[in-house]
């Protein structure tokens, strides 16, 4: 009986062995690899790691199959029922497990790129063969995202594109932000990756500021950056002072709302206000000073009628209004949206931004992102666009009023200015490159004739 099972396990082993092989042979077809790499033990899951973007993970299982090899072998040499045999034996289970762990974390990044349900991962966990299998040969499983070779995707990053004219270092404005940020990388295991690069602009206070760009561009990066939630060589100056330098205290002088209401739905509005100016107000101001700033901000955002209802019972339009207050609540001299107009019509997104444009007429600086601004474009100060290089590097390609973008592109519409700079893979031009080095030739003759006025 045990002869039976033991012959009926081998065999089992072998035929899952051969078609995850096969599986993977297929997988790395289908996502631009090599389909060789599915016969080399650890190097398979490495490679698939990396092509979804589970470098980590695959390092990590390669390193495990290898060093499990080895312990079958220890095993086989040593005597069984001696106490180093117990020990590898012991230590070859905690290794299995850890590959398993590893496994399945590459597992997710294949459901992934083959946008595929996460209910498939306990599949994978204990018959891999079966979905890899499924995935590689049928042609109704295809991947998703990015459809960059091996190649491409190895050296994203790494290598900026060789731009004819760095950007020009700006001097500081007294009133406003003033950002020169050379580079924004990271590292990558063996290799330093650079998100951004030559990054230098000027926002003087009173300015409503549209963040354009396409997919890849930087656009996020930036802003955690010029916020100083996450550094870059870079100074980034708020009205004469270092963000980098001062985070404790100039943090409380900035504002952000993100895409998602990260507000309580179950409090009335009049609560959350009183909890925002509780939390991000100076101790030292007293409960009728809260009061007056938090009346204040309601009159600016229309929020006095209906304070007293819950939030849960409020419009899109109305809970965006509300998420902006909270962060309004401190009189931000910075203040980010992230796709402030997200899931709103057209003429509720318009009185939100005609809102923005009040506050920046405060004083405020006001910098928003969205993927529909041509219908409130006339509501702008200045116009920034991000573009992806050809080395998958973020870098500045234009900065200044929505007319002189336009006429700098030659486009007519804010949308198409974005599809100038973007990939031809994203439906674009595909000339961020010509506009990034046409910009800082621009910005260079600009910054040589202001020094031959002085």
């Amino acid at each position: 009986m045990g002869e039976t099972f033991n012959m009926g396990s081998g065999i089992y082993s072998g035929f899952s062995l051969i078609v995850l092989t096969a599986g993977l042979w297929k997988i790395f077809e289908k996502l631009g690899g090599t389909g060789w790499w599915a016969l080399i033990p650890g190097w398979r899951w490495y490679k698939l790691g990396e092509l979804c973007g589970r470098e980590r993970d695959g390092i990590a299982a390669f390193i495990l199959e290898i060093s499990l090899f080895i312990m079958r072998l220890t095993l086989d040499v040593l005597e069984n029922g001696t106490n180093t045999y117990m020990m590898c034996l012991l230590t070859a289970m905690v290794v299995v497990m850890m590959l398993a762990v590893s496994e399945i974390r590459i597992g997710a990044g294949v459901c992934r790129r083959f946008s595929q349900p996460k209910k498939w991962l306990f599949l994978w966990g204990i018959a891999s063969w079966i979905p890899a299998a499924l995935w590689g040969f049928s042609d109704q499983y295809q991947p998703a995202g990015s459809s960059d070779s091996p190649e491409e995707q190895e050296s994203a990053g790494t290598k900026p594109a060789e731009i004819s004219f760095s950007q020009q270092t700006l001097h500081p404005v007294g009133d406003g932000l003033t950002v020169n940020l050379k580079e924004r990388t990271v590292r990558d295991f063996r290799k330093t990756r650079y998100l951004l690069k030559d990054i230098s602009l000027n926002i003087p206070n009173y300015s409503l500021v549209l963040l354009l760009g396409g997919s890849g561009s930087g656009k996020t990066t930036f802003v955690n950056a010029i916020t100083g939630y996450e550094k870059a060589n870079a100074e980034v100056l708020l009205n004469g002072e270092n963000i980098y330098q001062n985070y404790a205290t100039m943090k409380y002088r900035i504002g952000f709302v993100p895409q998602q209401e990260l507000i309580r739905l179950n409090d009335t509005v009049l609560d959350t206000l009183q909890d925002a100016a509780k939390l991000r107000l100076p101790v030292s101001e007293d409960r009728k000073e809260r009061k007056a700033r938090i009346d204040e901000v309601m009159d600016i955002l229309g929020l006095e009628t209906g304070s007293e209802g819950l939030v849960s019972k409020k419009s899109g339009g109305m809970k965006k209004r509300i998420s902006i207050a909270t962060e309004l609540i401190c009189k931000p001299e910075l203040f980010i949206l992230d796709e402030p107009d997200s899931g709103l019509d057209g003429v509720i997104a318009k009185e939100l931004f005609n809102t923005l444009r009040k506050i920046a007429d405060e004083g405020h600086i006001v910098i928003t992102i969205t993927h529909i601004p041509d219908r409130v474009a006339h509501l702008f100060d200045q116009v920034i666009v991000l573009a992806r290089d050809s080395g998958r590097v973020g870098r500045l390609a234009f900065s200044g009023t929505p007319d002189e973008a336009r006429a700098f592109f030659g486009k007519e519409t804010m949308e198409e200015i974005v599809m100038a700079v973007s990939k031809k893979d994203d439906g674009g031009e595909g000339r961020a490159d010509e506009f990034i080095a046409k910009y800082a030739e621009y910005m260079k003759q600009k910054n040589m004739q202001e020094a031959d006025h002085e």
